[in-house]
Order: C-alpha cells, then sequence, then structure tokens
C-alpha cells in the first residue's frame, strides 16, 4: 500500500482559514473522482490530509492533482510511503491508522519540510525511492514554473480534457493553449499518462 499524508503549505498565514478549508475539501473531492484509491483522501486535522493507494503512479498523481486545484490561493505538499498499514478504529473519521505505510509516509511529508526543500511538494519514502524522486522532483519543479491559468490547463489536461476543450474552458485561442502545452503542460501530462500506463 502507498499512504499519503499531506498538508497546505503557509495556510495558518492565510487570511480566510475557512475558504482554504473549503478549497481542500472540494480538491479531494475532485481528486477521488478521478483517481482509484484504496482509501479515498480525505481532511484530518489542521491543514492536512490523508489517503491510500494501491499503485505508487496513483498515490503521486493524485498528490499533483490536488496540488493543482488548490492553487493559486494554497499550495499543498505531500509525502508517500510504501509498506503495510493497519486500521485501529475504522469508525472514526478519519479512520485511525498505523503500520510502515503511514510511517513512511509521514517521513517524507517531514523531509519536505526540511529549509533546503522548501520548494519540492512531492516525496516518496519507499522501495525504488531514487528514481521515483528523482522524478516527481522534475515534474514538481515544472509546475512551479507554469502561471495560474497554465495550472488551470494542466488540471483540464490530466483530466482526459482536449486542447481543444481546454481552449473553450479558458476562453483562449487554440493557438494560445498549444504555445502553453509546449512550455511545459504537454510534458507533464504525457509523462503522467505514461507512468500510469
Amino acid at each position: 500500500m502507498y499512504a499519503v499524508i499531506g498538508d497546505l503549505v503557509g495556510s495558518r498565514q492565510a487570511g480566510d482559514r475557512a475558504a482554504i478549508h473549503r478549497a481542500l475539501v472540494a480538491a479531494l473531492a475532485a481528486t477521488n473522482r478521478l483517481v482509484p484509491a484504496e482509501q479515498e483522501l480525505e481532511p484530518t486535522v489542521g491543514d492536512e490530509f490523508q489517503g491510500a493507494y494501491a499503485r505508487l503512479v496513483d498515490a503521486a498523481h493524485a498528490a499533483l492533482l490536488v496540488r493543482l486545484h488548490l492553487l493559486p490561493q494554497v499550495d499543498a505538499r505531500a509525502g508517500i510511503g510504501q509498506g503495510d498499514a493497519r486500521t485501529l478504529d475504522a469508525a472514526r473519521t478519519p479512520r485511525i491508522q498505523d503500520g510502515p505505510a503511514w510511517w513512511a509516509a509521514r517521513e517524507a511529508l517531514v523531509h519536505l519540510g526540511r529549509p533546503r526543500h522548501s520548494a519540492l511538494r512531492t516525496w516518496y519514502a519507499g522501495e525504488g525511492a531514487d528514481a521515483e524522486n528523482a522524478y516527481l522532483t522534475c515534474r514538481d519543479g515544472l509546475v512551479e514554473r507554469l502561471n495560474e491559468r497554465s495550472h488551470r490547463m494542466l488540471a483540464l489536461a490530466l483530466a482526459g480534457r482536449t486542447q481543444r476543450e481546454v481552449a473553450e474552458a479558458e476562453g483562449v485561442s487554440a493557438s494560445a493553449v498549444s504555445q502553453a502545452f509546449a512550455r511545459g503542460i504537454g510534458a507533464v501530462r504525457d509523462a503522467e499518462r505514461l507512468r500510469r500506463g
């Protein structure tokens, strides 16, 4: 299993915490509709959220979608951990869980909070971590360079919308969308598609 623990970057300094919580709930719901989960993403305590996936590629994809749905209002980061997990109290929401997957996800999230890693948004602790984190570093670096409109375009592309549909949704020309896709949106979309099969 691949556990995901995420949090919102700088949310404590945000003015309207209730609005940010509503945005988080909406982002998690949108992501849950698009990515199959063992345990759907849900808010936990404060500005954190969690979920679990059968595949690493789905966990990493979900982390990206949550981030895109929240930007520019607030940014999100996510730690992903591999391992076993057990539910201690399934009746409670969020569930009380324990095990190596959750410990590893917390370790990955703590790694993201270190000063020299302040630009990173997704990190993985588990088997094959070096290769996965190399991909995540490049992916998140590309996303960081995109502007607000490009973030929306990428979210639409990852939801399966064509460039023509993206242009209609954004009210811009097909040429403008094509140029935006050439500056990084297309690369991220294609990489995510290849990884997820």
